[in-house]
């Protein structure tokens, strides 16, 4: 699994994504600015990451996964 091939999975996935992965094998850390998640709750955001990564998840292709997730208006406030 490439970090590249992530960044795709999760553009196609989220609207209008800023995506960002990096990581040495097994362990990622991610990052999506999307308003996809406009309105919804760090646990479901993390769900909705989730679910668009399983297959790599469940090959063990990414073991450890630590997620940035954001709105534009949440990213742009930092």
């Amino acid at each position: 699994m490439t970090n590249q091939v992530a960044i795709e999975q999760l553009k196609t996935a989220f609207t209008d994504a800023h995506v960002e992965i990096s990581g040495d094998g097994s362990h990622f850390d991610v990052l999506v600015v999307s308003d996809d998640f406009e309105g919804v709750r760090a646990v479901k955001k993390q769900q909705m990451v989730y679910a668009v990564l399983n297959d790599q998840i469940a090959s063990g292709a990414m073991h450890a996964v630590n997620m940035k997730l954001f709105t534009k208006a949440e990213w742009a406030a930092q």
